[in-house]
């Protein structure tokens, strides 16, 4: 067994005065709080958001603040373990309800951090990346990848609400977080990619002479196609929940580069204990209701809520009815580091 660490205090104070003045610290007093052994010692808490009551909040938003003036009209959800005003809903994903009123358009910019949308409620909302116009339907999945252009619009007639997904801590930490804005986008006039040149699994538009694949070839996941895929991978599934992960349609990598999204179908009493993995999580609720336990704490859950999870947490989910969940992780930046881990429960 090691020998417990010196503190600061049993410095003596000439000491620890002369070292201030050069600018230096002892680490040892430090070590265990930044090099915990086993395992980490996470900030992050389990936290839970009820959209039902932030929806009365999303509401005398939009009532309060023109888009004019809020660029993006967003209610931040923050940390437990940070408090409120927190930045963060995890280490390294920001979340956030973003509103959007019939007619009103939000301007147009591009940023170092990427976003995804999972779009919760409302009909006729739209973005509009790098000139490709999509389509908001209820449970999609849209992607703004960084030193993409995007902007909001809203062709329908009541409001429309969407759930942010960001890697902005990660950008912030690095201090390389910044925007541009510009004019709205001259939209082309056809379909976006998911409607045409990826309409099926495993077609992909004929590759040309030297072309290699791109970065970000299809901006929106259809939910209605993502719910077909669900259910018919359940009809074989012995063990544990339908999970589907969302993936670039010609490399197979996740969609993006810190960010990963994984579709999960429960059936009504099914139960799935997950193992325990180094990535923080978000989950949010497309459909269905049910509990989860995390860390010992627990969250009864609805459609459209939404809740997180530290890492290495203890989590079991069990389902009260048919339930659909996208879980967003930060396992695609973990593995890029190279200590993405999973450990039995």
């Amino acid at each position: 067994m090691s020998q417990k660490l010196g503190t600061l205090e049993e410095l003596p104070q000439d000491y620890r005065d002369a070292m201030s003045a050069a600018g230096v610290a002892p680490l040892w007093p430090m070590m265990r709080n930044v090099l915990p052994h086993g395992a980490p010692n996470p900030v992050t808490r389990p936290g839970y958001w009820n959209y039902e009551k932030l929806r009365p909040l999303l509401h005398r938003a939009g009532e309060l603040t023109p888009v004019e003036k809020a660029e993006r009209r967003v209610l931040v959800l923050s940390d437990p373990g940070r408090g409120t005003g927190a930045m963060q809903a995890t280490a390294s994903i920001y979340l956030g309800l973003q509103y959007l009123l019939p007619g009103e358009t939000a301007p147009a910019h591009v940023h170092t951090p990427s976003a995804v949308r999972i779009i919760v409620e409302g009909k006729g909302g739209y973005t509009v990346v790098d000139g490709e116009k999509l389509p908001m339907e209820e449970g999609d999945l849209v992607l703004t990848p960084g030193g993409e252009w995007h902007d909001h619009g809203h062709e329908g007639t009541e409001p429309v609400v969407w759930l942010d997904a960001l890697d902005l801590p990660l950008f912030y930490y690095l201090e390389g977080s910044y925007a541009k804005e510009g004019p709205l986008q001259a939209k082309r006039n056809r379909p976006d990619a998911s409607q045409v040149e990826y309409r099926s699994a495993g077609l992909a538009p004929a590759r040309k002479l030297k072309s290699g694949p791109r970065r970000y070839p299809m901006m929106r996941y259809p939910w209605v196609r993502t719910e077909a895929a669900l259910r018919e991978m359940a009809k074989y599934t012995d063990e544990g929940p339908a999970e589907l992960d969302f993936v670039n349609p010609e490399t197979g990598d996740d969609v993006l580069p810190t960010m990963g999204f994984t579709a999960k179908m429960l059936a009504a009493g099914q139960k799935h204990e997950p193992p325990l993995r180094s990535s923080s999580a978000a989950y949010h609720v497309i459909r269905g209701r049910g509990v989860s336990t995390i860390n010992g704490e627990r969250f009864e859950w609805g459609a459209k809520d939404t809740f997180t999870a530290p890492v290495f947490a203890r989590i079991t989910h069990e389902a009260a009815e048919e339930s659909f969940l996208i879980r967003v992780h930060d396992r695609p930046l973990q593995e890029k580091l190279g200590y993405y881990e999973e450990r039995a429960r």
